[in-house]
C-alpha cells in the first residue's frame, strides 16, 4: 500500500488540495491519500515544521509526506526529497523539515531537478501541484529517489529556541498554538522530571500565572487557566473550555517560565 500525506496552508475549503490529489491519482490511482492538515496558518513554515515533527513519525515506514508551505514558490529556493527516521518527505527547502532534521539526522537528501517526474508545463505559483505532487506519486510507484536529482548536502534550517534550566526555574517559549487555542510550549515533561509539579510550581506566561501542573483539563473548574502535559509530552497552557490564545492575547514566541518556590 502506498500512503501519501498532504500538509499545506491552503485552507480547508481550497480547491488547490483537490488539484494536488487529482495529480497524484492520475499517476497512481492506487495511492492512499491522507490529509494531515490544510489549516497551517498562511506561509507559517515554523508551525508546519512542528506539525510534521509531531505527526509524521506515527505513519508506517516509507510513507511519503508532501508539505506545501512555500512562500518562496517560483524563486530559486530548492525543493527536496528527504528520508528521515524511516519516513519520506517532499518539500521546499525553506526550513519546514528543520525540526525533523535537527532531532534525526537525514539518511538521504536529494534536490528535485529531474523534470521527467514533473508536470508540463509548470506554473510559477503552484509547485505543489506541478512538481511535488507528481514526484510523490512516482515515488509511490517505486521510482528510485536517485532518479529525482543530485544529492544535497544539507537541509535548510530555522533557529529553534532551547529552554534554559537552572536550579529553581525553566525558561521556555510558546512553540505553537493548537486548533483549540491552547499554548504549546517547548518545555518538555522530561525537563520537569524529578521536580515538584504541585502547587509549588508556578507557571507564568506574559502577565498570567497558574500554580501546579495537572494531568487532565477536568481537574480544575471551567474557565480556569491551567498548565498540564500534552499528548506530545510538552507543557501546555490552556483555559478550560475557552481559547487561551485569543482570550489572553498570547502569540507564538512569548516567554513561558516554570519556577519553584
Amino acid at each position: 500500500m502506498s500512503i501519501i500525506t498532504l500538509t499545506t496552508d491552503f485552507g480547508t475549503d481550497s480547491p488547490y488540495v483537490a488539484a494536488m490529489k487529482g495529480v497524484v491519482l492520475s499517476i497512481n490511482p492506487g495511492a492512499t491519500l491522507v490529509d494531515v492538515t490544510h489549516a497551517i496558518p498562511p506561509q507559517d513554515v515554523r508551525h508546519a515544521a512542528v506539525v510534521l515533527d509531531d505527526v509524521t513519525g506515527r505513519f508506517p515506514a516509507d510513507t511519503i509526506h508532501v508539505a506545501v508551505i512555500d512562500p518562496g514558490v517560483g524563486t530559486d529556493r530548492a525543493m527536496l526529497y528527504a528520508r528521515i527516521r524511516r519516513q519520506q518527505y517532499v518539500a521546499p527547502d525553506n526550513g519546514v523539515l528543520s525540526r525533523l532534521a535537527r532531532r534525526h539526522a537525514p539518511e538521504r537528501v536529494i534536490r528535485l531537478k529531474n523534470p521527467k517526474y514533473w508536470l508540463n508545463p509548470i506554473s510559477k505559483t503552484f509547485h505543489g501541484r506541478d512538481i511535488m505532487a507528481p514526484v510523490a506519486a512516482h515515488l509511490s510507484l517505486g521510482v528510485d529517489p536517485a532518479e529525482l536529482g543530485p544529492v544535497c548536502e544539507a537541509i535548510g534550517q530555522l533557529e529553534w529556541a532551547e529552554p534554559r534550566r537552572s536550579a529553581d526555574r525553566i525558561d521556555g517559549v510558546v512553540l505553537e498554538i493548537d486548533s483549540f487555542g491552547n499554548l504549546i510550549t517547548n518545555i518538555t515533561a522530561d525537563m520537569l522530571g524529578g521536580r515538584p509539579t504541585d502547587h509549588r510550581a508556578c507557571v507564568v506566561c506574559s502577565i498570567y500565572e497558574t500554580y501546579g501542573v495537572y494531568s487532565v483539563y477536568a481537574q480544575v473548574p471551567g474557565g480556569s487557566f491551567i498548565a498540564l502535559i500534552d499528548s506530545s509530552d510538552r507543557l501546555e497552557l490552556a483555559i478550560v473550555g475557552d481559547n487561551a490564545a485569543r482570550r489572553l492575547g498570547i502569540t507564538v514566541g512569548m516567554p513561558v517560565t516554570v519556577a519553584w518556590e
